[in-house]
């Protein structure tokens, strides 16, 4: 009620001054390809009166009847000045050129979306443009968007070869990866070594690691924002990279007489290629393909069209086969109502689908998940102190958990098809900012979010509504007395949900340079990955909230001081956080995930909390750019037996969870010696992830059996690495046509052997119990070619 109160206060207080005003507004462009410019700034001089553009490079202001300046810049560009007689509302478009007098002087500075925002209220945001991502240093030499993010303050991974990335301590399925607002459920390319984004497309990343804003939902740890280009609309480009295992390609051109533009680019790796020439018949590639055009019906109205489609095929001597993949499709429609209202229709399609086969005991596995998705967000720019977002969402989830059927007559494999799951999740948003005076800002949002688990499958029911029991005797979690089923039409609602999730920012500003931060945000995860290793595989099993799975909620409180040294040569970030999450699911000890049609027999709900300390500090200009980014950080959770009785996992005390990191440093930083010479480098500590190690063994029957510590009690060492990369540009003059550079690197500099896993097993020969190291990654060099024409 008071949230309400506040907005209608905040409306009607500014309602007849907006009314005594004109307003300005339009697009702007970037000249030289036609790309839309977002947080270009726009305001007019000798005023306070000021915005930024959106993501579509929509602005809007307001002032009283007059006659102004009207100025836009965007750094690395050179600044627009307009005089304007604000005597109507008028509509007015920019394109900025590229201010070519900054690369004569060979100084770099950092994008400005990039920097510290001392004015915004929304913290726990990290904005990255390709550009950075393409000069820090990749394994194999290309270029990682995941890994890249992985060097921010609080945000880690499972080590090398893994899958995914870690935020605040939360697991993996609790990041929400959006691809042009789709979907993406499986963020790598052979298990963790690629990411699926393709840099070449790629126009920015938004990370929001907490204070998430009210138009996202669904996850309660990050949202990871990707857009990609538009296409360039003024000339046809061509430009890609050649490599050592993988190669790439990507064309743009304008459409429909410069009124729209096209961008596709391809990607593959060809390494097993190699494997063959030594005969062997083992295969690990990839591929992916983007694409998206858009048209200009008018001045108000835009279409865009996108897609995705990426896919991994395995094959070890046809024993084991696996394939996997993401599919997205998106149509959007931007519409300009008037000078005030923007709004973004989207209607989004995706499919992620995996199998495997296992020749050797004849199993043939296929799963997938495919949702469709409705948007419809609007911004309103109600004066120049109070911007209101709101709009609504409806997504439909197929899950196909899995279909096993035999390879062959002689298969001991017999043919099941685990049931389908269906649910809708759908949510009505409300955000507004407003600038109470100089030096105050607030931002406050309210999601209202909906969950339908559908029928369409037959439900287990259990004695005394436990779907898992403890053991007395053996002390141990077994599964619950199944007393029948329910069987539920399609269509009809199983279970429901429904949660307000309030969202609050404040930003002070101390001064020109220096302000505080406040942030809050509760949220609500309707779906839930369950797996008993610490790195997700494509047979991990996703299941939605239901009758004995309940939705993961979320509460993070975050404090931040930022401040900018030297006119913005260097900044400073630092943040204190604190996040609990109610209802969030653990295996019990032995439990059998794959395959399982009654997948609550096999969990607990408990209860996680997330706490730290995150540093992040930059050079924002010069010849040399870069940052040092540190996290101080604690993750656990505790998991008590609950309504199935016993003592719970651990003995329903606090314990880490597998992404706990004590200490992540990060420093990266990149040099431009000359026009044609720069050169990067990269540098990572972070403490072991937790693990389980035997404590002791005892002998049965002739055989030595290990008796493991409380769950993630150990740690595996720690994990360092350096990496360095030359970038040579033989012509680099701005009006060459065609640009090419080579890119020399090295992946782990001084061949550091970190353990990706460690594990236990009987020496056959000695019957001694041994402890084996497995490390993926020495040193690395790498040699690419890039080109644009």
């Amino acid at each position: 009620m008071k949230l309400k109160l506040s907005v209608c206060f905040i409306l009607l207080s500014t309602l007849f001054y907006a009314q005594e005003n004109f307003t300005v507004s339009g697009t702007v462009k970037d000249f030289a390809n036609g790309e839309s410019v977002f947080g270009a700034s726009v305001y007019l001089e000798n005023t306070s009166t000021g915005t930024i553009t959106n993501a579509y490079g929509f602005y809007s202001i307001s002032a009283p009847k007059g006659t102004y300046k009207l100025v836009v810049s965007y750094l690395g560009y050179i600044t627009i000045s307009k005089d304007i007689e604000l005597n109507s509302n008028q509509n007015i478009s920019f394109e900025l050129e590229e201010d070519t007098t900054t690369l004569d002087e060979v100084v770099i500075t950092a994008e400005e979306s990039e920097k510290a925002n001392i004015r915004d209220p929304q913290m726990s945001v990290s904005v990255i443009k390709s550009a950075t991502i393409k000069a820090i240093p990749a394994v194999l030499g290309e270029v990682d968007l995941v890994k890249s993010i992985q060097m921010l303050p609080g945000v880690t991974n499972n080590g090398e070869g893994s899958n995914g990335f870690n935020v605040r301590g939360g697991a993996t399925d609790q990041n929400l990866v959006l691809l042009d607002e789709a979907i993406i459920f499986n963020e790598s390319h052979l298990f963790g070594f690629f990411s699926v984004f393709n840099a070449d497309v790629v126009k920015d990343i938004k990370l929001y690691k907490g204070n998430i804003p009210a138009n996202y939902g669904g996850r309660v740890s990050s949202v990871l924002d990707i857009r990609q280009k538009e296409g360039n609309s003024k000339n046809f480009d061509l430009s890609g990279g050649i490599g050592l295992i993988s190669s790439r390609l990507a064309a743009e051109a304008p459409l429909f007489k410069n009124k729209g533009s096209f961008i596709v680019a391809g990607r593959t790796s060809y390494a097993h290629l190699f494997l063959k020439l030594a005969d062997q018949d083992n295969t690990a590639y990839f591929y992916d393909l983007n694409a998206k055009i858009n048209y200009e019906i008018n001045q108000n109205n835009r279409l865009y069209l996108s897609g995705y489609f990426g896919r991994d095929i395995l094959n070890f001597d046809d024993a084991f086969k696996n394939s996997y993949g993401n599919s997205t499709f998106n149509l959007r429609w931007n519409h300009v109502f008037n000078d005030k209202l923007f709004s973004n229709l989207s209607f989004i399609y995706g499919d992620y689908d995996y199998g495997l086969e296992l020749n050797f005991i004849g199993l043939d596995w296929r799963s997938s998940i495919k949702n469709f998705n409705f948007k419809y967000d609007f911004k309103y720019y109600l004066n120049n102190n109070t911007t209101i977002d709101f709009g609504a969402s409806a997504i439909t989830y197929n899950f196909n958990p899995g279909e096993v059927k035999p390879t062959d007559e002689n298969s001991a494999i017999n043919e099941d098809i685990l049931d389908k799951k269906r649910a809708v999740e759908s949510g009505l948003y409300v955000n507004a900012e407003h600038k109470f005076s100089e030096r105050l800002n607030v931002q406050v949002g309210l999601r209202f979010s909906l969950f339908n688990r559908l029928g369409g499958q037959p439900m287990a029911t259990y004695l005394n509504d436990q779907p898992v029991v403890y053991n007395e005797e053996l002390g141990i979690y077994e599964e619950g007395i199944k007393t029948g089923e329910i069987d539920y039409e399609r269509g009809k609602t199983i279970a429901d949900f429904s949660n307000f999730e309030p969202r609050l920012g404040l930003a002070y500003q101390l001064s020109n340079s220096s302000s505080i931060k406040l942030g809050f945000s509760r949220i609500a995860q309707y779906l839930s990955l369950l797996s008993n290793t610490s790195n997700a595989t494509p047979l991990d099993v996703w299941t939605p909230s239901g009758t004995y799975v309940n939705p993961q909620m979320a509460n993070q409180y975050s404090a931040g001081y930022f401040k900018e040294l030297q006119n913005g040569m260097f900044s400073i970030e630092t943040e204190v956080y604190y996040k609990t999450v109610d209802n969030r699911i653990d295996y019990i000890d032995g439990s059998n995930l794959i395959a399982n049609n009654n997948i609550e027999t096999q969990i607990l709900e408990g209860e996680s909390k997330a706490y730290g300390l995150e540093i992040l500090f930059r050079k924002n200009k010069g010849r040399f750019t870069g940052w040092f980014a540190y996290t101080l950080s604690k993750s656990e959770q505790r998991t008590p037996g609950g309504k199935a009785g016993g003592p719970g996992i651990n003995k329903g005390e606090w314990y880490n969870t597998p992404y706990d990191r004590t200490h992540d440093i990060s420093v990266t930083g990149t040099y431009k010696m000359t026009d044609k010479w720069s050169f990067s480098s990269n540098f990572i500590f972070q403490t072991g992830r937790p693990v389980t190690y035997p404590v002791g063994q005892y002998e049965y029957e002739g055989l030595s059996i290990a008796n493991y510590d409380s769950r993630n009690a150990n740690r595996l060492p720690s994990y360092n690495r350096l990496d360095i990369a030359a970038t040579y540009k033989p012509n680099n003059k701005p009006d060459a046509r065609w640009k090419g550079e080579w890119v020399f690197s090295i992946y782990n500099v001084y061949d550091r052997k970190n353990a990706a896993s460690i594990s236990f097993g009987q020496n056959l020969e000695t019957g001694v119990n041994e402890a084996t190291r497995t490390a993926i990654f020495g040193i690395v060099p790498s040699v690419t070619y890039n080109f644009k024409f």
